[in-house]
């Protein structure tokens, strides 16, 4: 499973008993690789999920999060991999969420990777800016030992490369695959029929961008930020905060975008252009990010940014996590009412709200709820929620349109749940 180190799938850092006990149950749950980043390369923040990973028996992929700025190099990636090798990985992963590895870049990183540390290199781009599959050919000629790739139904985009193209492409070669064609195009028969289902739910921006090489904006990230200027009913602005990203990015110490940085960088772009003046409003996370609380970024943050975002508080320098008390046994007190085991904890610990939802319907199943039911329940909702409007119960109007996606939910399935 892919690990945010110290932010474990959340979007904060989280207490050192949090991790411990997340690892500990997914492993026991059956998660037997763990790869595990950092957003800002910060590898004091992958420490504790690197020991606890490994104390448990899983293979401990530790991962660098590859970006390009005045301040990354290759020699300090490679620096990288040799203190994530001596902090005891098994494999090393080159983590290029936002396909920017070029073909001699991949080379270049591989081949020195590989004279410096003695682990598998595992190499995992997407196909975003178009270069990933000659990419992988190069950093394979290097030497890499595991690349990514997906399904052809499944892949292109923001996705990783065709399985099958790099299959045909090694096929006669000494880095030959040896996998069936025929098989794949089976497999990839079957997906592009379920794939057709949830075409709904599909991104627009899935295709390739090269708008991605002068930006670096991952896929995700362009979908978060079309969401987020829709709602604000600023589309015409979005081009504006495209360039504004890379700018934020550079006074914020050049931070990789990968989830959580990239969600904050362009959180604020969008603020910035919105408002019409940089750092009027910021987010509390790029306020955090700016006090320390998300690690050392690749490069310092000046003086002037610094006092725009955060005045005159003084940063923390030290591991984030090491100013956190224990959480674990809070939060099993705070979802007593709730929680069944320590999973349940666990769930309420990373995702409170929605946790909390979750619950709720598991007691209404477990107590027989219907479709008659929850749409009774809706209709009490919504008509408390219409009474209030004016006084603003956002919690009130959010239970309400919960019980009503659960009621549809409920009617479209024949009376049966699906969780």
């Amino acid at each position: 499973m892919l690990l945010r180190g110290q932010n474990i799938v959340g979007y904060r850092h989280y207490s050192d008993d949090i991790v411990v006990k997340f690892v500990e149950k997914a492993h026991a749950r059956g998660i037997d690789v763990f790869r595990i980043f950092d957003a800002l390369n910060d590898v004091r923040n992958m420490q504790t999920a690197m020991k606890v990973a490994s104390k448990v028996g899983a293979v401990v992929e530790a991962s660098i999060s590859y970006t390009t700025s005045p301040v990354h190099s290759i020699k300090g990636f490679v620096d990288m991999g040799k203190k994530l090798e001596e902090m005891g990985a098994n494999t090393i992963c080159i983590k290029d969420m936002a396909g920017l590895l070029t073909p001699q870049a991949t080379y270049d990183l591989v081949k020195e990777l590989k004279q410096e540390i003695s682990l598998p290199v595992h190499v995992h781009s997407h196909m975003t800016s178009g270069m990933a599959l000659a990419s992988y050919l190069k950093g394979i000629e290097a030497g890499a030992d595991i690349v990514d790739t997906a399904i052809s139904s499944m892949s292109m985009g923001t996705s990783q490369p065709p399985t099958e193209s790099l299959v045909a492409m090694l096929k006669g070669t000494e880095y030959d695959t040896g996998l069936d064609l025929k098989k794949l195009a089976e497999i990839a028969d079957y997906f592009k029929e379920i794939r057709k289902k949830y075409g709904d739910f599909e991104s627009e921006h899935t295709a390739i961008d090269v708008d991605m090489l002068i930006y670096q904006i991952p896929g995700g990230m362009i979908s978060n930020l079309a969401s987020q200027l829709r709602e604000a009913k600023k589309m015409d602005k979005i081009h504006e905060v495209y360039e504004e990203v890379p700018r934020v990015r550079a006074d914020l110490g050049y931070v990789p975008l990968v989830t959580p940085t990239s969600q904050i960088v362009g959180t604020q772009a969008t603020y910035n252009i919105i408002t019409g003046q940089r750092y009027k409003t910021c987010t509390n996370e790029t306020k955090n990010l700016v006090r320390g609380m998300y690690g050392k970024t690749p490069a310092p943050i000046s003086a002037e940014i610094r006092k725009k975002i955060i005045g005159d508080e003084k940063p923390i320098t030290v591991r984030p996590a090491d100013l956190l008390p224990p959480e674990f046994e809070k939060m099993a007190n705070e979802a007593k009412p709730y929680a069944r085991s320590d999973e349940d904890v666990l769930s309420y610990a990373l995702f409170p709200a929605v946790a909390l939802e979750y619950f709720k319907e598991r007691v209404m199943i477990e107590k027989g709820a219907n479709v008659r039911d929850l749409a009774a329940i809706a209709t009490m909702f919504v008509f408390e929620a219409e009474s209030k409007m004016k006084a603003k119960h956002s919690a009130v109007c959010e239970e309400a349109n919960h019980w009503k996606v659960a009621a549809r939910r409920e009617s479209l399935n024949g009376g049966g749940w699906i969780l």
